[in-house]
């Protein structure tokens, strides 16, 4: 059950990316900084095929919660009748900014990544010194980037559907993490989850 799981996981976010990159890729030459969301969005692929496996949740709740928190942001689209609240400079930067927390966090985890809750060992160099979520810190600024300037209420429905799956995926990792004595030392080392000073 748990290697058809990883592949099933491995090839859900395959195909969602795939289709998102496809929709993105018509607006790009217009906006480029959508290939910093498109990056930001698709490089867990890479580090899916590559990961090492690991001691993963095979309750249905996390599971759910993992898929539906990685699908809902590639359904987003950039907006020709949307309000752009900001100029694409000022979204460019929040997509740059978010996407450097994203590889960084990325590069700390490197084979150890995933998308369901699993321990494959706790990490706590690079941008985890600072929260013990910062992926999806990165992915909150690249996405608040990209709605700044593609608002529109389906793109506000969708990252709002997001957001509150991405905080309770967050506790559900947790959960999940703290029964490991190193991820507890961890935590009581990085006492904020996502946001430093705030959650």
């Amino acid at each position: 059950m748990a290697r058809f799981a990883d592949y099933f996981e491995r090839l859900f976010l395959f195909i969602l990316s795939a289709l998102f990159v496809h929709a993105l890729l018509s607006r790009a030459s217009v906006h480029p900084y959508l290939i910093l969301l498109a990056i930001s969005e698709c490089l867990p692929v890479l580090l899916i095929i590559i990961r090492r496996p690991g001691e993963m949740v095979m309750k249905p709740y996390p599971y759910f919660l993992a898929f539906a928190a990685t699908a809902s942001p590639l359904l987003v689209r950039p907006a020709a009748g949307g309000l752009q609240l900001v100029p694409d400079s000022i979204a460019a930067g929040l997509l740059a900014l978010g996407l450097a927390v994203n590889i960084s966090a990325k590069v700390a985890l490197w084979r150890s990544f995933g998308l369901a809750p699993a321990n494959r060992g706790v990490r706590n160099g690079g941008p985890y010194k600072f929260v013990r979520h910062p992926m999806y810190l990165g992915y909150f600024l690249t996405q608040i980037g990209f709605l700044l300037a593609n608002l529109t209420i389906a793109n506000l429905l969708k990252y709002l559907v997001t957001w509150i799956l991405q905080l309770l995926r967050i506790g559900e990792e947790e959960k999940f993490l703290l029964k490991d004595s190193a991820y507890r030392d961890l935590a009581t080392r990085v006492k904020f989850r996502l946001v430093p000073g705030l959650y």
